[in-house]
C-alpha cells in the first residue's frame, strides 16, 4: 500500500469512526440534561409520569453510554495509529484537555452509577436530582474538551516550531484559541437540541402506534419546548460561527457558499449546481447575505477563493453539507414552533398523524444535521489537519494495513450499532409504560395513571 493509499483508508476509517461515534456521543450530552428536567419538572407539579419519563431515559441511557465508551476508545487508538505525526506534535501541546475530557467522563459515570442505585432510597426527590447535576456537567464538559482539541486543529496557537523542534509550549494558550468558544458552544447546544427531538419523535411514535397515554403527550410536550429553545440558541451560535469563519478562516467560508472572487455586498447562494467552469446554476441567491452572515454589514468585503492557492482550497461540495445542516436546522426550529404555537392556541391539527410522522422524521433529519456539520467541520479544514502547520497526507501512517482496519471496525460498529437498537427496543418492549405504574401504583398504593 503506497502513501496516498494509506492517507486515503485512514481518511475513510477515521470519518467512519467520527460518524458512528458522533450519533452516541450527542444523545450522551444532550439526555442527561432532558433526565434532569423531567425529574425537576415532576418534583416541582408532583407528577409521577414526570418522573417515570427521568426513569425510563435514565435506563435506555446507559446503552447508549456504554457504547459511546467502545467508539470513543476506538477513537483515540485510531489518532496514535493512523496520525502518528500529528499527534507527535499536537499531543504535546493540546493533551490537557485529552486528559480532562476522560476526567470529564469518569465523573458523569460515577454519579450516574450512584443515581440509577439510589432510585426511591430518598424521602425526599430533591435529593435525589441533586445527584443528576454532575451527571449532566461531566457530559456537557466531556463535549467541550474534546471539541477544544478539534478547535485547536482548525487555529493552532500556544507553541512555537523552531528548527524542528517544539518550543514555548502553552496549554492554556492553545485551549483557549480563537474557534474554540463557537465551536464549543454549537456542539453542546445541538446535543441538546437533537437529543430533544430523538426523545420527541418516540413519544409521538408511541402515540402513532396506538398508545394514547398521557405519559407520551407529556413527553412530547416537555422535548419539544426543550428542541425549540435550544434551536433558536444553535441559530444564533451558527452566526457567530459564520463571522468567526469570516475572520479566521475565510477559504472555508468562501468554499462553502461558492464565492470565488472577493467582493463587497455579497450574496448568500442557497443550494444550485456548479459547472466545469465554476458558474453557478439553479440556486437562490440572496442579494446582500453573505456580507451580513460575514459582517452584520450588507455592504461588508468578503474574500473570495481567488485569495488563495488552489491547493488549499477546500473541496467544493462542502457547500451542500452547510446548506443541508442549515435548511434541518431551520425546519426543526419551524416544526416545534408550529408546534408549541398549536398547544397554545388549541390547534387539532397538531395532533393529527400526518403532523406526528413529521415529528417522528425530525429524529432521523436532526441526527443527519449533526452529521453534515461535523462533516462540514472536518471536510472544510482540508487539506490541513493542523491549520497552515501540518497537512493531512503530512499527517498520517505508512502502514500498509489500514485497509484491514477498515473491515475489521466496519463490522465492530455494525455488531455495536444492531446490538444496542435490539438492546433498547426488548427493554421497553418489556417494561411498557402502563406496566411500570400499574407497578408502581401497586407498591405506593395510589393511582398514578
Amino acid at each position: 500500500m503506497g502513501n496516498e493509499e494509506a492517507v486515503f483508508f485512514s481518511r475513510v476509517l477515521t470519518e467512519t469512526t467520527l460518524s458512528f461515534h458522533i450519533i452516541y456521543a450527542t444523545i450522551g450530552v444532550g439526555v442527561p440534561l432532558m433526565i434532569m428536567l423531567a425529574q425537576w419538572v415532576g418534583i416541582k407539579k408532583n407528577d409521577e409520569h414526570y418522573i417515570l419519563l427521568a426513569r425510563r431515559w435514565a435506563r435506555g441511557f446507559v446503552i447508549t453510554v456504554a457504547v459511546g465508551v467502545v467508539t470513543g476508545t476506538a477513537i483515540g487508538l485510531q489518532l496514535s495509529l493512523l496520525w502518528p505525526n500529528f499527534m507527535e506534535l499536537a499531543g504535546n501541546v493540546i493533551a490537557l484537555p485529552l486528559f480532562m475530557e476522560t476526567f470529564a467522563f469518569f465523573f458523569e459515570a460515577i454519579f450516574l452509577g450512584i443515581y440509577l442505585y439510589t432510585w426511591d432510597r430518598f424521602e425526599n426527590q430533591k435529593k435525589h436530582l441533586l445527584l443528576l447535576i454532575p451527571v449532566a456537567l461531566g457530559a456537557a464538559f466531556s463535549a467541550v474538551f474534546i471539541t477544544i482539541v478539534n478547535a485547536f486543529m482548525n487555529a493552532p496557537r500556544g507553541f512555537d516550531i523552531v528548527n524542528g523542534e517544539l518550543v514555548n509550549i502553552s496549554p492554556l494558550l492553545a485551549m483557549f484559541n480563537p474557534a474554540m468558544p463557537t465551536k464549543v458552544a454549537h456542539v453542546v447546544v445541538t446535543a441538546f437540541m437533537t437529543a430533544a427531538f430523538i426523545l420527541a419523535a418516540i413519544a409521538a411514535f408511541r402515540l402513532l402506534r396506538g398508545s394514547d397515554h398521557v405519559y407520551h403527550k407529556k413527553a412530547l410536550l416537555l422535548t419539544m419546548k426543550v428542541g425549540f429553545i435550544f434551536s433558536i440558541g444553535a441559530a444564533i451560535i451558527g452566526d457567530f460561527s459564520g463571522k468567526y469563519l469570516a475572520e479566521y478562516q475565510p477559504e472555508k467560508l468562501a468554499a462553502a457558499e461558492w464565492h470565488f472572487e472577493t467582493t463587497d455586498k455579497a450574496e448568500l447562494i442557497l443550494m444550485g449546481v456548479l459547472t466545469e467552469d465554476n458558474e453557478v446554476k439553479y440556486a437562490l441567491k440572496i442579494p446582500y447575505g453573505l456580507s451580513i452572515l460575514a459582517a452584520n454589514n450588507p455592504f461588508a468585503e468578503v474574500t473570495g477563493l481567488d485569495q488563495f492557492p488552489e491547493d488549499e482550497v477546500p473541496p467544493l461540495y462542502i457547500h451542500y453539507l452547510f446548506n443541508l445542516m442549515v435548511f434541518i436546522g431551520m425546519w426543526m426550529t419551524f416544526l416545534s414552533g408550529v408546534f408549541l404555537l398549536g398547544k397554545w392556541k388549541g390547534w387539532t391539527f397538531i395532533a393529527s398523524k400526518w403532523f406526528r410522522w413529521l415529528i417522528v422524521l425530525g429524529a432521523p433529519l436532526s441526527l443527519l444535521a449533526i452529521e453534515f456539520g461535523w462533516w462540514f467541520a472536518e471536510v472544510g479544514r482540508q487539506p490541513w489537519i493542523l491549520r497552515d502547520i501540518m497537512k493531512v497526507s503530512e499527517a498520517a501512517t505508512t502502514s500498509g494495513q489500514v485497509d484491514t482496519m477498515l473491515v475489521l471496525f466496519c463490522l465492530l460498529y455494525l455488531v455495536l450499532g444492531v446490538g444496542s437498537v435490539v438492546v433498547l427496543r426488548r427493554m421497553f418492549r418489556r417494561n411498557p409504560v402502563e406496566k411500570e405504574l400499574e407497578d408502581r401504583h401497586a407498591m405506593r398504593g395510589r393511582d398514578v395513571r
